[in-house]
């Protein structure tokens, strides 16, 4: 399928320090965030967008939530190797008959291509660093492995969205509590401090694209073979 990434695959070691900071954010990180954000070209627009997606990652990781903090660093954990995902999956095709079995397979595919697209070709053209957690006050209770794999896009966002729109497409009355659950995932992945909002939402917009035609197309490969046959 595809390499081992973050986004449904691996997820390596993380470096925590301690070291002060000023207002929040020592220096050190707004010069990281300024040359991350150069790869992407210099237009204005791209440049204000990504001054956005760094103001409302500080936002969040300088917030103090810790009734929500350990589940949902315990929520992205568990997405690592999209094995939330392939939980549900298994569990549905075991339990949901036809259609049920019909959702997994389609959830599951939807998986594989997303992981491959995000892993290979994105990742590598648009190498945007991680956010410097380790400079960043977050509470330990936030703390994930942060993967040694580019941001962008976000892997875990991407299997969670492509899993959740093929799947729903298949049982459409679970599919809000599914899309509830991958939102959580995207969320979770800002708030643990291993993605920018950004990375979230382009990795989101994918995996739903590939998981919304999934479905169609497994259903038109099999009207062709029932026509041939």
């Amino acid at each position: 399928m595809s390499s081992p990434s973050d986004g449904g695959f691996v997820n390596n070691s993380e470096s925590e320090s301690s070291e002060p900071i000023e207002g929040g954010i020592p220096r050190r990180i707004d010069q990281a965030l300024t040359e991350s954000d150069r790869r992407y070209g210099g237009s204005a627009v791209l440049s204000e967008l990504g001054e956005l997606d760094e103001a409302v990652y500080r936002a969040v990781a300088g917030s103090a939530t810790p009734t929500v903090d350990n589940e949902l660093r315990m929520l992205s954990t568990f997405a690592n190797h999209s094995k939330l995902w392939f939980a549900i999956a298994g569990t549905t095709a075991l339990l949901g008959g036809r259609k049920g079995r019909a959702a997994a397979l389609d959830g599951v595919v939807a998986i594989g291509v997303t992981s491959f697209v995000v892993n290979q070709p994105l990742k590598r053209l648009l190498p945007r660093a991680r956010p410097a957690r380790d400079e960043i006050v977050l509470e330990t209770n936030r703390h994930v492995k942060l993967p040694t794999s580019p941001s962008f896009p976000s892997g875990h966002s991407a299997s969670a969205f492509a899993f959740a729109h093929a799947f729903g497409r298949e049982l459409p009355w679970l599919g809000l509590p599914i899309r509830v659950l991958a939102v959580a995932v995207g969320w979770s992945r800002i708030h643990t401090g291993v993605h920018y909002p950004g990375d979230v939402i382009v990795g989101a917009l994918i995996g739903g694209a590939v998981g919304e035609s999934v479905g169609p197309v497994r259903r038109s490969i099999l009207a062709r073979r029932a026509r041939t046959t």
